[in-house]
């Protein structure tokens, strides 16, 4: 072997890990742009005696959140989508009427959101016995979401807890 070969051959060696290189930067930089603007929706049940309770939803993540479609189910039962029609038959046979904040479906949801989707205010835990027993016992909403590069299929899931309610002062 001569060495112009051998010169062409690390020339060839050289230009292939150069664009293996450039390659995993784009994907990394591509991974890291879709972290810096993913959201993180979360569900929290707030129970505080003399003030706002309820049902809060949260997007503490660093991008708007695109609802896909949601879920709501009252005692086993699939009551439909988080919207009028499902929380008005969640909210139905409860002696206190409690305000309701829905979304419809491909809605976005601002970073640094923070809305009460199901709630009475102020709270009483004798008056608002139902209620609680609704949000803590009886009551499933799974929602699905989105970044804005979309097709991540996140969930914000509240689930009917097993035991007692936990009072908060």
């Amino acid at each position: 072997m001569d060495s112009e070969i051998v010169v062409a051959a690390c020339a060839v060696v050289i230009a292939v890990a150069s664009l293996a290189v450039s390659v995993y930067e784009v994907r990394a930089t591509r991974q890291h742009n879709r972290y810096s603007v993913r959201p993180i929706l979360q569900l929290q049940r707030t129970m505080s005696e003399g003030h706002k309770a309820g049902i809060r939803l949260i997007n503490s993540g660093l991008g708007p959140a695109v609802i896909v479609s949601s879920t709501l189910t009252v005692d086993g039962e699939v009551v439909g989508a988080w919207n009028k029609a499902g929380a008005d038959r969640a909210r139905d046979g409860l002696a206190v009427w409690p305000y309701a904040v829905t979304f419809l479906e491909t809605q976005s949801i601002a970073t640094d959101y923070e809305e009460f989707l199901l709630s009475v205010d102020p709270y009483d835990p004798q008056a608002h016995a139902e209620f609680l027993g609704l949000i803590t016992r009886r009551l499933h909403l799974e929602i699905r979401y989105e970044s804005l590069y979309g097709g991540e299929n996140y969930r914000a899931t509240l689930r009917p807890r097993t035991q007692g309610p936990r009072q908060v002062s």
